[in-house]
């Protein structure tokens, strides 16, 4: 019997030796495939993991509302040559993407300082972009409208036939409805959830590869960090600066900017005050203006975000809501607010954090001399 038994356990061993040894002389796929792989080193995006292999580039979006597991994963092959044999698994995009349907401002926007304009066919939401030469494309009839980002026009879509669809995905977004449907690759652009702004600028090296653009991508991020780098050592040689409190109710909503958020580390990069420094959450907080006022009420600068209608004012902001005129920055006349109806904010401050980071050193610490902030303009009397 013992003899039997030690057979088995001699076979088993053959059996998995066998296994293991045919597994290691397939072709990795997956994750086992990225240490035979050359990984582009990602030293602020937590978010993104490129990896280039002989024939093929391996994309890996993380998902950034459920730690551990992957949002997307995807496969770029040069279109001037035949598909590989065997490919990972993961939607595969050929490049350079010729034709792009972009739902998004801030990359209709890099893709202009990237020199790919013309790789542009179509656009969503075209009224919230501030972007001149894509409206005038559109005009001109080589940009497409195609509709409202939520409910784009599919045949306008179609029609185009485009290499590459990019948007931003949601939590519990439900998928992307027909968009899914028309055989057409879909950018999930997660770069907006990275809790760093250099992080999320650092995406630019993946849609520069995208649009075969990638040595102006990796030139344009190195004049971004030496920018940004410079102003926040700048800034951490100064005392601390001024305090400051951002956004302003939506409805009975005040949505703070966590500690850890972009907007968070912004200040602290800034070296400014902020009430929420040390919250650890890097998105936005629900309060009520009670809990702000009492919080951060005293804060010597208040800015905001604010959508066109004209000069924005005291007196419209107090009629708007009455509780802000107990804050110390709207009684000090230190309020300044983004229209970003006219200003390319949204457009520019994704992939050029460094422009925003500048602002806050003119609002926060006036004795730099830096001038005028390029996007915040303050609330008339």
């Amino acid at each position: 019997m013992m003899k039997n038994h030690t057979k088995e356990i001699f076979a088993i061993l053959c059996l998995l030796g066998a296994m293991l040894f045919h597994t290691n002389c397939r072709r990795p796929t997956g994750d086992n495939s990225v240490a035979m792989g050359d990984t582009i080193t990602m030293k602020y995006a937590s978010l993104l993991t490129i990896v280039k292999y002989d024939g093929y580039t391996t994309v890996s979006i993380a998902n950034p509302w459920k730690e551990g597991t992957s949002l997307h994963q995807y496969v770029l092959v040069d279109k001037t040559k035949d598909l590989p044999a065997s490919l990972p698994e993961g939607t595969v995009v050929r490049i350079p993407i010729e034709k792009a349907v972009v739902f998004t401002a801030s990359h209709s926007q890099l893709m202009e300082w990237l020199h790919a304009e013309k790789q542009l066919a179509g656009v969503a939401d075209l009224k919230y972009m501030s972007l001149p030469w894509v409206h005038e494309g559109v005009k001109q009839g080589v940009i497409a409208d195609c509709g409202d980002g939520m409910n784009p026009v599919i045949e306008k879509i179609i029609d185009l036939q485009p290499d590459l669809m990019m948007l931003s995905p949601f939590e519990n977004s439900g998928g992307y409805g027909q968009l899914e449907d028309i055989h057409i690759p879909l950018m999930e652009c997660a770069d907006y959830m990275e809790t760093s702004a250099l992080g999320r600028a650092e995406w630019m090296k993946l849609y520069g590869m995208l649009f075969g653009k990638e040595q102006e991508a990796d030139s344009l991020f190195n004049v971004v960090l030496e920018s940004y780098n410079g102003l926040k050592a700048r800034a951490q040689e100064m005392p601390k600066g001024r305090s400051i409190i951002t956004e302003k109710l939506t409805g009975s909503t005040w949505y703070v900017a966590g500690g850890k958020s972009t907007v968070g580390q912004l200040i602290t990069d800034a070296n400014g005050t902020y009430a929420w420094a040390d919250d650890p959450h890097g998105g936005s907080l629900s309060m009520t203006f009670e809990t702000v006022l009492d919080k951060a009420g005293d804060s010597d600068v208040w800015i905001f975000n604010h959508f066109g209608s004209g000069r924005l004012t005291y007196a419209r902001l107090a009629a708007e809501y009455p509780g802000y005129k107990q804050m110390k920055a709207f009684k000090e006349h230190n309020t300044w607010y983004v229209d970003t109806q006219k200003v390319k904010y949204f457009e520019e401050v994704p992939f050029r954090p460094d422009f925003l980071l500048r602002d806050y050193l003119c609002l926060l610490h006036p004795e730099m001399g830096l001038g005028q902030p390029k996007y915040y303009t303050p609330v008339a009397d």
